[in-house]
């Protein structure tokens, strides 16, 4: 079974790119929003050195290493929790997915076009972050806002379902002050319940900084607490 890696981020800041760096299959990468409509997929083998030290041990029929599954979703834009830049369908997109790769612009372009009727060398990794940071967590709230209603009918009948209530209502509270549900504190029971809610903001997060090649050796401020991976996704893609 593979681990699914939805790389997400703005229009234009080189989610394509990436992609066809990290699995030499090539996506669509052009500088207009919305390039890629469906997701690419690619998967890819995880290299382990000790797969064949096992297979000279167990001389299996044949080696099979594990591989990650990487897909390519298309730009989110503000608004995107309320369809703006088809963004329902982006976002369902994100919600198969085990993780998030969120990549971020640092690299300055003039050409590059940031969003609709913007373009030039201004960046703003922070501010990026936060309006995708923001439409997951708007897109948890109504969520939430949809399934607390059965989920308290279903509590009623089953006290065994009162934790996956409780948490719910915790959790929609948190969204409000706009937190990620991943922060909230939680118990083991608490956090197992919180899995079935399928929440955007629960998954794991690796933020990516794409970089111009002379920033990669740059000590980059941390992202919602992280430190962001620089990569030179264009040498990457071309190396590749």
């Amino acid at each position: 079974m593979s681990l699914s890696i939805g790389i997400v981020g703005l229009p234009n800041v080189g989610k394509s790119t990436l992609f066809t760096a990290l699995t030499k299959k090539t996506g669509l990468a052009a500088n207009y929003p919305f390039a890629t409509i469906d997701p690419n997929v690619g998967i890819v083998d995880v290299p382990d050195n000790r797969l064949q030290k096992l297979a000279d041990i167990v001389n299996p029929g044949r080696i099979v290493p594990a591989t990650v599954e990487f897909v390519d979703i298309a730009g989110l834009v503000k608004g995107a929790n309320e369809g703006e830049g088809l963004g329902n369908q982006f976002l369902a997109n994100i919600r198969e997915t085990d993780a998030i790769c969120e990549v971020v612009r640092y690299f300055k372009d003039p050409n590059v076009m940031r969003e609709v009727g913007r373009t030039g060398e201004f960046v703003d990794p922070a501010g990026d972050a936060d309006t995708i940071m923001t439409e997951l967590i708007l897109a948890d709230m109504g969520t939430l806002e949809k399934q607390l209603p059965k989920l308290e009918k279903e509590a009623k009948r089953d006290k065994e379902l009162m934790p996956k209530f409780e948490v719910a209502r915790r959790l929609l509270a948190w969204l409000n002050e706009g937190k990620r549900a991943a922060s909230m504190e939680m118990t083991d029971e608490e956090r197992a319940a919180a899995k079935g809610l399928f929440l955007l903001s629960m998954k794991p997060i690796l933020y990516v900084a794409n970089v111009d090649e002379d920033m990669l050796n740059e000590d980059l401020a941390p992202i919602d607490g992280v430190k962001p991976l620089p990569i030179c996704a264009k040498i990457e893609a071309e190396l590749s």
